[in-house]
């Protein structure tokens, strides 16, 4: 189930949550070559019928990252997912009603492995391209703003682009996921050297099934080479 709670108090029960901080989480998918963040639609409150980011609210006997992979694991029923915290979003009027801080995470998922379903105050969840985003709520368009411009900083020094994947992938569509976060043209035959001369990847002896077109040879990630890389960092320069 998908909440949004900015505009509720914060529950009064055995998990007691800090009422004025909360998380708001970008997460991204990727489908059909585009890149895609999930938006929930409030049913109620103040911002009725209009859009924002997935959030809740963090347990007084919880840390940010327990709460964060908590709702995300709520949101998705996926409990490994890649995330990451950005920072806290504090400006004194983001929020009309009181003051209320918000943590921003982002997380990377990939969207095969669930459905999604609005929830509790959210009336809708839907898929949007990254560059058909609506005007949301509150600071929500400034939070993801900065979460796509940490992305794109950090898809060129770790190989974390792999979470949006699914688990066999074409060079084509590791390219235009690429392409997507980092919102460049690039070029094919030096975009399939300089990925294949870093090992990450390992070629299958397989092929796309029904496509219309050539089937093009699938891939997977290498564990290890990926974990190192993670650790280790890398400066890709496509």
């Amino acid at each position: 189930m998908i909440e949004n709670v900015d505009d509720k108090p914060a529950p009064k029960n055995e998990h007691s949550a800090m009422n004025a901080i909360t998380i708001d989480c970008v997460i991204f998918g990727f489908d059909q070559g585009s890149l895609e963040v999930l938006l929930v639609q409030h049913g109620e409150g103040i911002s009725k019928g209009k859009w924002g980011l997935p959030g809740g609210w963090i347990y007084k006997k919880e840390s940010t990252d327990a709460a964060a992979h908590r709702l995300l694991n709520e949101l998705t029923g996926l409990d490994n997912i890649y995330l990451e915290q950005l920072k806290a979003f504090g400006d004194p009027d983001r929020f009309p009603l009181r003051r209320v801080i918000t943590i921003g995470y982002y997380a990377l998922v990939k969207r095969e492995d669930y459905n999604i379903k609005a929830g509790f105050t959210a009336s809708d969840a839907q898929w949007y391209k990254i560059n058909e985003i609506p005007n949301l709520i509150y600071d929500h368009n400034e939070i993801l703003d900065y979460s796509i411009k940490h992305l794109r900083s950090k898809v060129r020094q770790t190989p974390i682009g792999f979470n949006l994947l699914p688990e066999k992938f074409t060079l084509l569509q590791l390219m235009q996921l690429y392409e997507e976060i980092l919102g460049i043209d690039m070029d094919k035959p030096n975009f399939r050297r300089k990925i294949l001369h870093m090992k990450l990847l390992v070629a299958l002896d397989e092929k796309q099934q029904d496509v219309s077109h050539r089937a093009a040879q699938l891939y997977k990630f290498d564990p290890e080479i990926y974990t190192k890389l993670t650790e280790k960092g890398f400066n890709f320069e496509f």
